[in-house]
């Protein structure tokens, strides 16, 4: 697409009011012109090596697609580990996650465009005939508004706007006629009771057969929604309008967008990211780039390229001014509050920010993208996948990573916009980790961890609508696509829509609301798209030297919360004292601590803010102290380590994260309890015996069957369909007793994915697995030796369920072993003892809820090491030390600044 299409005409200035069939007519040049630019710092890449890495994109999908495919549809998406399709209400609920589904074949909806993008075309054809013939529209189940709209919406827009593309050149569907239009149309009705609210903010949630607030709804009373989910309607529902003549849709869809301008913070025009729908308050007054709000901002600016309506540019380069001002601390991106915008909320950002370098290219800020591209590349590199979050100091906040393509998406338009084969080695090393940690025999598996690598049984839609569109384009010459991709916008779902709806059925009044709200600075809205002689000022060196200060920035440099320098600190005063740099011992520092919040409405500010730093820094170092999960990687045939299952550790035996891991065969013990000697120690002699939870303690289970030879244990639970994608991971606990003649390593696996491994016994006789703290690299040299066709072990893998009716479990289970964080069940203070939770009891699947932080490699040696070195010396002396033990010194602090936040927060409200 031309993401330069904002750009207004290269070299000089097209006037404001210019035709906009002029504008489009100019936008491709805009970015092909940058693309004559490349840094010589990286050598050019040839055309062969990326013909072949274009290849590769295309086999990478073809695994993912004809799996779902196979093994999946008409499901919505496909489950990869366990070779099934995930329908709604079939599987343990997610929660939010889960509201993307509408038994509506969604994975297929989303991939509709992506499969003309990569020239299959007779595929594209097979595929609309499916949706058209099996899909439907009208299920009882209550989806996310925001969700339907951007996959399902735009996936039906953007196959229909292809769909008339081949149609034209005369090949291929030449016997459609406007069907996929009508679906969408259709379902566009579906959605528009979702805005019968006073403010016309959508509800958050719809039943697509009974719609909003009757009883078998089952929705309508939701008070709150984010603001990208009632800010990100624009390009579908106006794309809806244009190409069918329906203005109705593009009204709500503007009203939605008019509403949020008109209730950001006039003194910062920032918005937070959960609003009222009825009153229009703002519930949440955090404000980033990242989740809840990155779509808003970015289809305000693509609103403008495709309708060509000049108050959505205003209104963007008004929040960018604010973004730049407040929010961007190159190369971070930290949120702020919306009334006090010189204030931090939070000290980590989020996987979702990854998509903002692209934005500021298709703005034509290329600086800043590259210097935050290059952050995350960084973080990338550290982990292979980009967390869902991180810290400032590039630490581990959520660990999960479901195989988003915000990062692919940036590099492309880096590359679109610089021409720099520096993207191209980006692009080729994201490929290598995809297929290299995420891959598995029925697709692509998200990753639960990305530190021990183990994966979670879910492959998004939006991984097969925009990953790979992003990827293969990134290495693609112009000849290598069937049409001009520059004649196109892409969604927030990579959806294509043309540039020509900018002229077509334009009955919307175009009323320019924003200077009714706010005086604009002339200066702050460029007419021209960038030079590249001003992007690159006669240095073919220029972006490298931006990137090279960030070659090291997070493996050896420690930056503490990059400190920004604003006019509002006074001429010559010191930097405000941040958490992590405070000493108590130091008298400064409590000289600088007895003045904040006395001395001005400065030091109060930097006051709230060290308070709320020192906060989450307590809770950290208190999750610090708590051990990751561990891993269990299936590494014989037809697995190759390409399997790895979440694991829960265990508080006596051999710690895997301090020794060597233990790799060997599996074999189930007998009795399958473990609670007496073994009666088959032959069986489970030199390898890793299986063993049930439940009739005895944890330590009673790992000494049977260290005395039967057994190298290692697998305790799986007999809870049946308990799954470590719905249910808190725990640690196993000791019997009270001392625990140290325990030498081998002990593991504990949910039943989902306990069967796994199960049924590939049934399957293959001999499993061999390796027990670790992180998932090790697959063996290349075993995998090319025995790898056998895709198509066999797609089949063979097919059969590897977790279906706990297969696995002959025991239903009992002793009080002393249940988990804090199990199912719902009365627990004594006994059972409190013995189990130790090794994350919040929230749902793990939920990234949101997650904030399980630990440190990259120790490297920096600040008050947060030698906090947790003193919490280390005094675990070591205590064996027994509970988890729940806090940080006493700023436990102390704390509790005597609790009242002054909540001072400050009815401060707040008091000023609005």
């Amino acid at each position: 697409m031309s993401e330069a299409g904002g750009c207004r005409g290269c070299g000089s200035s097209v006037p404001q009011r210019a035709p906009w069939s002029l504008v489009a007519a100019t936008a491709a040049f805009c970015l092909v012109s940058a693309t004559s630019v490349w840094t010589a710092g990286a050598a050019p890449m040839s055309r062969e090596e990326r013909q072949k890495l274009g290849n590769q994109v295309l086999e990478m999908f073809d695994h993912a697609y004809g799996n779902y495919m196979e093994h999946a549809y008409p499901a919505d998406e496909l489950m990869p580990l366990t070779c099934r399709g995930r329908v709604r209400g079939q599987e343990p609920s997610r929660g939010d996650v889960d509201d993307a589904l509408g038994k509506f074949s969604l994975t297929l909806i989303d991939s509709l465009d992506t499969l003309v993008v990569l020239n299959k075309t007779k595929e594209f054809e097979d595929a609309v005939r499916k949706v058209l013939r099996d899909v439907n529209l009208d299920n009882d189940v209550v989806v996310s508004v925001f969700e339907t709209n951007i996959r399902v919406l735009g996936g039906l827009l953007g196959g229909h706007s292809l769909a008339i593309m081949l149609k034209e050149k005369g090949e291929y569907m030449q016997w459609y006629n406007d069907e996929l239009l009508q679906m969408a149309k259709q379902l566009g009705y579906k959605l528009l009771p979702a805005f019968n609210t006073t403010s016309g903010l959508p509800y958050p949630r719809i039943n697509l057969k009974f719609g909003i607030r009757k009883p078998e709804a089952r929705t309508g009373t939701e008070t709150d929604t984010c603001t990208a989910c009632a800010g990100t309607l624009i390009l579908e529902f106006a794309a809806l309008s244009r190409f069918t003549g329906a203005t109705i849709f593009e009204e709500y869809a503007r009203k939605a967008l008019d509403f949020l301008w008109e209730k950001r913070q006039r003194s910062s025009n920032l918005v937070g990211v959960t609003i009222n729908i009825h009153t229009g308050d703002w519930v949440r007054k955090d404000s980033g780039v990242g989740a809840g709000i990155d779509s808003y901002y970015e289809y305000l600016l693509k609103a403008y390229v495709l309708l060509g309506d000049d108050s959505f540019l205003e209104r963007f380069n008004t929040h960018y001014d604010a973004i730049m001002r407040y929010i961007s601390q190159p190369p971070l991106l930290l949120d702020v509050h919306i009334h006090k915008p010189m204030l931090n909320a939070r000290t980590w950002m989020d996987a979702l920010l990854a998509f903002f370098p692209g934005l500021q290219v298709l703005k034509g800020d290329i600086r800043p993208a590259i210097e935050t591209h290059e952050m995350l590349y960084q973080v990338i590199k550290k982990h292979n996948f980009l967390p869902e979050a991180f810290t400032t100091d590039f630490r581990v906040h959520w660990a999960q990573h479901p195989l988003r393509p915000e990062f692919a998406e940036s590099t492309y338009f880096l590359y679109k916009a610089t021409g720099d084969p520096y993207y191209l080695e980006v692009g080729k090393t994201l490929i290598e980790n995809l297929n290299k940690y995420a891959r598995v025999p029925c697709g692509f598996a998200a990753m639960k961890d990305v530190r021990t690598g183990s994966h979670e049984d879910r492959m998004d839609s939006f991984f097969l609508a925009e990953m790979f569109k992003y990827l293969y384009l990134l290495f693609a010459d112009k000849e290598d696509i069937i049409f001009d991709i520059e004649d196109y916008i892409f969604t927030t779902e990579a959806h294509l829509l043309p540039l020509w709806l900018s002229t077509t059925n334009q009955s919307i009044s175009k009323k320019n609301t924003t200077s009714e709200y706010t005086e604009l600075d002339d200066s702050n809205f460029d007419w021209t798209c960038p030079n590249t002689q001003i992007l690159f000022p006669n240095d073919p060196l220029y972006a490298q030297s931006i990137r090279e200060p960030l070659k090291n920035v997070v493996d050896k440099s420690c930056p503490r919360g990059i400190i920004r320098v604003e006019e509002s600190f006074r001429s010559g005063a010191k930097p405000p004292l941040r958490a992590r740099d405070f000493m108590a011992t130091n008298p400064e520092h409590l000289e600088i601590l007895k003045k904040m919040g006395a001395a001005s409405s400065i030091d109060a500010e930097d006051g709230l803010r060290f308070m709320q730093e020192m906060i989450e820094l307590s809770s950290q170092q208190q999750k610090e102290q708590q051990l990751p999960p561990r891993a269990v990687q299936i590494v014989s045939h037809p697995f190759f380590g390409r399997v790895v299952l979440t694991a829960g550790p265990a508080q006596f035996g051999l710690d895997l994260s301090k020794h060597k891991e233990t790799r060997g065969f599996v074999a189930s013990s007998k009795p399958y309890n473990g609670c007496s000697e073994l009666t088959n120690p032959e069986a489970v002699m030199g390898k890793i015996a299986l063993i049930q939870r439940g009739q005895c303690m944890f330590a009673e289970k790992a000494r049977n069957i260290q005395n039967a030879g057994a190298i290692g244990g697998i305790v799986i639970d007999d809870n049946e369909g308990s799954s470590s994608d719905t249910a808190p991971l725990f640690q196993m606990a000791g019997d009270g007793k001392d625990t140290d003649d325990i030498k081998i390593p002990m593991l504990f696996l949910f039943s989902k994915e306990g069967s796994i491994i199960l049924d590939a016994i049934r399957e293959y006789e001999e499993v061999e697995v390796l027990l670790s703290d992180k998932a090790k690299d697959r063996d290349p040299e075993m995998e090319n030796e025995e790898q056998p066709s895709s198509e066999n072990d797609s089949q063979s893998a097919e059969q590897i369920t977790s279906s706990s009716q297969e696995v002959d479990l025991v239903d009992q289970e002793s009080p002393e072993e249940s988990s804090l964080n199990s199912q719902p069940e009365s627990l004594s203070p006994a059972d409190m003892d013995n189990a130790a939770s090794v994350s919040p009891s929230e749902q793990i699947s939920n990234p949101m809820e997650n904030h399980e932080t630990t440190s990259l490699d120790g490297e920096c040696t600040d008050l947060d090491n030698q906090l947790q070195e003193q919490s280390e010396t005094e675990e070591d002396s205590n064996p027994n030390v509970s988890w729940g033990k806090k940080v006493q010194p700023i436990d102390s602090i704390l509790a005597d600044w609790n009242e002054d936040i909540e001072a400050f927060e009815m401060m707040e409200k008091d000023e609005l």
